[in-house]
């Protein structure tokens, strides 16, 4: 069974920082590109950061030269570092894995080819 759960989630200050991880298992890790999205209320699910199975990655504008996303292969962990947070930046933050990625696919901030998610983890930055 797929399992995929965040964790590190909560209250900070704007400025501060943040740094979630998502564990998964049931898949081979090393084959599968991974992806964090968000939602806040009201609003629709958003792309923040994705990583390939060659480690690459790719950033949502609004989050460039702040968040950073990286992976432990050998852990099965996939890392969001949130830094310099705002309050715009609160929301549910959301693992993503999309299993049997295919070696040449670049990173993908769409979330229609994934198809296994965790069940979120709250991030709240107030002013």
């Amino acid at each position: 069974e797929v399992q995929v759960v965040e964790d590190g989630g909560g209250s900070v200050q704007a400025g501060g920082s943040l740094r979630l991880s998502c564990a998964a298992s049931g898949y081979t890790y090393s084959s599968a590109c991974m992806a964090w999205f968000r939602q806040a209320p009201g609003k629709e699910r958003e792309g923040v950061g994705a990583i390939n199975r060659r480690s690459a990655t790719r950033y949502a504008d609004f989050v460039k030269g702040r968040f950073t996303i990286s992976k432990d292969n050998a852990k099965n962990t996939l890392y969001l570092q949130m830094n310099s947070l705002k309050p715009e930046d609160s929301a549910m933050y959301y693992c993503a894995a999309m299993t049997g990625c295919a070696w040449y696919l670049e990173p993908l901030l769409g979330p229609a080819m994934y198809n296994y998610w965790g069940q979120g983890t709250q991030v709240a930055v107030s002013s």
